[in-house]
């Protein structure tokens, strides 16, 4: 009873993200193709919140569902890696026409054949997690 609300959240932004076309493969086709700013502009909003409440929790006015100070460790691993990643994704993401979270939204909206793609993506993971001390960090 005690996670209904994240199930809520959870639900709420699945409709607020199928309302938005966020899933829809047309949308992400034409972001990819550049022919529209629909996409860029859900995306570029959810960046500007992002930063906004990350700054906001960093001055210690936002608290965890505790009552702590929500704490943000420095990165410092170097750039180059995030841009690979960002790629491997994007590569992705253009090829099956949905992120990780909108997988799970399309299968809800009746997209059955989401589950071979959810299925890949859990591979995926766990190939990465056999992998992972044998890469390069």
């Amino acid at each position: 009873m005690k996670y209904l609300k994240f199930l809520l959240v959870g639900i709420f932004f699945g409709i607020v993200l199928v309302k938005s076309e966020a899933v829809s493969w047309y949308r992400i086709y034409e972001m990819f193709r550049f022919q529209s700013f629909h996409m860029y502009g859900i995306i570029g909003t959810a960046i500007a919140s992002g930063v906004l409440f990350l700054q906001i929790s960093k001055r210690g006015h936002i608290k965890n569902l505790q009552g702590a100070d929500i704490y943000v460790p420095k990165k410092d691993k170097g750039f180059i890696r995030y841009i690979i990643g960002g790629t491997i994704f994007g590569f992705g993401w253009a090829l099956i026409g949905a992120c990780p979270g909108p997988m799970y939204i399309l299968l809800g909206t009746g997209v059955y054949s989401m589950l071979i793609v959810i299925a890949a993506a859990i591979l995926g993971t766990f190939i990465y997690g056999v992998l992972k001390d044998k890469l390069p960090h």
